[in-house]
């Protein structure tokens, strides 16, 4: 059982700040005791709400944190907190388009406000994005991995149904007395052939089908775009590729709301850095290009 703490004749404020304090000592439970009665004393405090929502998150209680960041954000839609813990909460129920929206809404408030760490919520959005193709490629896989083997029944069907009439066929033929026997009816050794033919057909269908989808999976396995064609901000794939006297690739758009924002100096070295020290990367924009000409799949990743 938690520990009882007195707080009742603490503000809003002060149940807030023990709130906090229970927060960085890990006791999760009080905290989130201490926040609610915060909530209770006054309701109309966002971040009373995305407090007791972090909690939830290191609790794994993903319905109640979303419904605290939904709480939050009716109060203040422009919360960045509020998208920002929302998009980890709905990313633990799995729901990654929407939680890939709420992370792209924050980020795009840390830009309008100037803030500095929104460079670490695109990373995040960047692993959300990463992870709901990861999701998409596995359905893919699985309804590929259906379909050779419907394909395989269907040739197998075919075979056994072809066996089947030759057989009848067969049984016909010798039912007729030798007199009357057809004169088309065919001899054991033509029956013989007709069902060898039967099978390496089937045999041949099965092989070259199962060898189309082993390319298939080949090729599916290889879709993974690699790092180093990544910007080293928004890790999206490079479009329009920027080199820095240190010889860091960044896209274009990212580096310059860095320096804009945050400051004249590199992000990955800090040495100074200003728009003007720029150079396009051509050599990794056709890099690129020739990935993307290859893998129009990676404009999705």
């Amino acid at each position: 059982m938690s520990k009882m703490y007195s707080t009742a004749n603490l503000t809003d404020k002060e149940l807030k700040e023990q709130g906090n304090r229970l927060f960085s000592l890990h006791k999760y439970e009080d905290a989130a005791n201490c926040y609610t009665k915060a909530i209770i004393k006054n309701p109309n405090q966002a971040p009373y709400f995305t407090n007791r929502a972090l909690v939830y998150l290191k609790l794994k209680r993903w319905e109640s944190s979303c419904q605290d960041c939904r709480r939050a954000l009716d109060l203040d839609p422009c919360f960045i907190k509020g998208h920002f813990f929302l998009g980890l909460a709905l990313q633990g129920l799995e729901l990654f388009d929407e939680a890939i929206k709420h992370f792209q809404r924050a980020v795009d408030l840390a830009k309008e406000q100037k803030l500095n760490y929104g460079d670490d919520i695109t990373s995040v959005l960047r692993q959300a994005r990463k992870k709901r193709f990861q999701i998409k490629e596995e359905q893919r896989i699985n309804q590929e991995i259906e379909l050779q083997s419907y394909l395989n029944r269907l040739i197998v069907l075919d075979a056994e149904k072809s066996l089947s009439q030759l057989e009848e066929k067969q049984c016909q033929g010798e039912d007729e007395n030798n007199e009357y026997r057809d004169e088309d009816s065919m001899s054991e050794s033509k029956l013989a052939s007709i069902r060898l033919e039967i099978e390496e057909r089937r045999d041949t269908s099965i092989s070259r089908l199962n060898e189309l989808f082993a390319k298939v999976d080949d090729n599916r396995r290889k879709r993974e775009v690699p790092d180093y064609l990544c910007g080293k901000i928004s890790f999206e794939i490079l479009q329009e590729p920027v080199i820095t006297p240190s010889g860091i690739t960044y896209e274009r758009k990212d580096i310059e709301e860095h320096l804009q924002r945050v400051g004249h100096f590199d992000p990955v070295t800090r040495v100074r850095l200003t728009q003007d020290q720029l150079i396009p990367n051509l050599a990794m924009k056709e890099v690129v290009d020739v990935f993307l000409q290859e893998n129009e799949w990676a404009l999705d990743y």
